[in-house]
């Protein structure tokens, strides 16, 4: 059976929409970093205390982890193009209101908006989803997933050196260009996607998971300062459980949620996300351990005593892997499958982490360490997509992907936590200093191979997809070979002559209510077709074989996952060809 071609876009997207929407990625992913350089000197920057001046740092998360699934599903609902400008837009108030000061309220609020900007990652990724073909689909989901990580390891010896050398200040200044760059692009060169789900936006679904986040959140980044025995936060682990089962029962009783959770709660999407935790976990812990290890002084026995820059530069390799890996991704997975690929990067995120315990030396070991996990995190970040899309409906990839990219945060919060509090408990004091030891980095390396191997287990329990070959093909003819073993919304049956006979290599065309192309295939040997719906509603079927009158017929889909059985029946007069 061959296979449709209903996830092709309308009209051919500009070659340029892939480098745009990974550029947007990285943009957005630099505000997670942008402050790393500078955190030891914040409250003497803000003229505040250290616990104040950590909600600089903590407000970006909370509200890039409140975004993510919002915007993914507003996306899904108005379109995905709007709220990737809005989520950009909102970046670069956030900057310009950072950049004119130095007051620490301020100084929140504009971190707080920069942090929301987030859920132009799984944005990029839907509408990458809407508009590609196959062909490019899955390197290009593999660049747009990895930039949360090409963005904070460049950011890091650049934000170094602009700290070095310039006012802090410029640090959002500089952000805030590349969010205006951005939008300017995206308004050029992205065209705006035409799938909607159906429903409302889901206020108190919002609301709620807002809260349930924000209660977990919050406890697991103000632990190790509170106390993990403290009544505040053991109250706010208790409430946000509370909440995020109300949540839930809400959600389950609603026609149009936020989320869906019965979706979430298939197989393949319930592993994928928990391995995301865990790739999440492993990601962060680098970040953590290597700036601190090349930045400590030689007379420590084990630093490495590099300047601010030079420690940047040791760990941009990182995101340059992960950015070069994408293609090498849609190689593999073309051949593999994404579970596959994610399994294999889980494993070699395995490898960098043990051989890092013993390359901890010398500034070029801990090269060779950031290129390894960036080849791994680079692979299990960009099957982490496909994985998604290829179980959930083309009208829920926004929310999907925000809430799998959601994940990611959480991972990389708990990471954050767990390891600041490994660090702090094996540290030295002398003369009011902390200083990590190396005792401390060996303890995190090896609690990141630990998440790795949950990581693994559960990307082994994973089914084989059958649902997202479009992420699997290099080349339109395999795409369309692929697709065909499961059509699970849409129209099939044969094409048959006026006797009843099977017609072979039969052209079927799908027309949508506004008589655009929305799927073309070829009927098999037996006369098979099959032709996926991107949408519920009104369809023509025109189909035409060589020797045959043309045929049109017309259709209604009602948006459930069920095909619908029609056979066409070509005229039996000869036409000329």
């Amino acid at each position: 059976m061959t296979h449709t071609t209903t996830d092709q876009p309308a009209r051919r997207p500009s070659g340029a929409i892939v480098p745009v929407l990974a550029f947007a990625g990285i943009v957005v992913a630099v505000m997670q970093t942008l402050l790393v350089p500078v955190i030891k000197d914040l409250p003497q920057l803000l003229s505040t205390s250290p616990s104040n001046a950590t909600w600089v740092l903590t407000s970006t998360l909370l509200s890039g982890a409140v975004a993510t699934p919002i915007m993914g599903r507003l996306g899904d609902l108005y379109g995905k193009r709007r709220m990737l400008l809005a989520s950009l837009a909102v970046m670069v108030v956030g900057a310009l209101i950072s950049g004119f000061t130095s007051a620490v309220l301020p100084m929140i609020v504009g971190r707080t908006l920069q942090g929301f900007a987030m859920g132009a990652i799984p944005l990029g990724i839907g509408l990458m989803r809407d508009m590609l073909p196959r062909e490019r689909l899955g390197s290009a989901m593999a660049l747009m997933s990895s930039s949360i990580g090409v963005g904070g390891g460049l950011a890091l010896p650049a934000a170094a050196l602009v700290a070095q050398n310039a006012d802090w200040h410029a640090l959002f200044f500089g952000a805030a260009g590349l969010g205006v760059l951005s939008i300017v692009l995206t308004l050029l060169v992205v065209p705006e996607s035409e799938a909607r789900a159906k429903g409302s936006f889901d206020v108190l679904g919002a609301l709620g998971l807002s809260a349930g986040l924000v209660l977990l959140l919050l406890p697991i980044t103000k632990g190790s300062d509170w106390g993990w025995s403290s009544g505040t936060t053991l109250g706010l682990f208790a409430a946000s459980v509370a909440v995020l089962l109300l949540w839930g029962l809400m959600e389950l009783r609603l026609s149009a949620p936020l989320v869906d959770l019965r979706t979430t709660a298939r197989r393949e999407v319930l592993l994928t996300n928990l391995a995301s935790i865990m790739v999440g976990v492993s990601f962060y812990v680098v970040s953590l351990v290597l700036p601190q290890l090349l930045q400590l002084p030689a007379a420590t026995g084990y630093g490495l005593g590099q300047s601010m820059v030079v420690a940047g530069l040791c760990v941009a390799p990182l995101g340059l892997t992960m950015m070069f890996t994408a293609p090498v991704y849609a190689r593999l997975s073309a051949k593999y499958g994404p579970k596959v690929t994610l399994i294999m990067g889980l494993l070699i995120i395995g490898i960098g982490y043990g051989g890092g315990l013993g390359l901890m030396d010398a500034a070029w070991q801990t090269v060779i360490t950031s290129v390894v996990l960036g080849a791994g995190i680079g692979l299990a970040y960009s099957s982490l997509p496909a994985l998604i899309v290829g179980a959930v409906p083309a009208s829920e990839t926004g929310a999907a992907n925000g809430l799998n990219t959601l994940m990611r945060s959480i991972g990389t919060s708990v990471s954050s936590a767990v390891i600041g509090m490994v660090l702090a408990n094996t540290a030295n004091h002398a003369g009011g200093l902390t200083i990590p030891t190396l005792r401390g980095f060996h303890v995190s390396f090896l609690i990141a191979t630990g998440a790795v191997a949950i990581g693994l287990l559960l990307a082994l329990f994973l089914p084989k997809p059958d649902r997202a070959p479009q992420l699997r093909a290099s080349s339109q003819e395999e795409a369309n070979l692929e697709r065909a073993e499961e059509v699970l919304r849409g129209f099939r049956g044969r094409v048959l002559d006026a006797g009843g006979t099977p017609v072979a290599r039969a052209k079927v065309t799908l027309i949508d209510r506004r008589g655009r192309q929305a799927g073309a295939t070829l009927s098999a040997d037996d006369g098979s077709y099959a032709l996926a719906v991107p949408a519920e509603g009104p369809y023509v079927l025109a189909a035409r074989a060589a020797g045959h009158g043309p045929l049109a017929s017309s259709a209604t889909h009602h948006g459930d996952h069920r095909p619908i059985d029609l056979d066409l029946s070509l005229p039996g007069e000869t036409v000329s060809a």
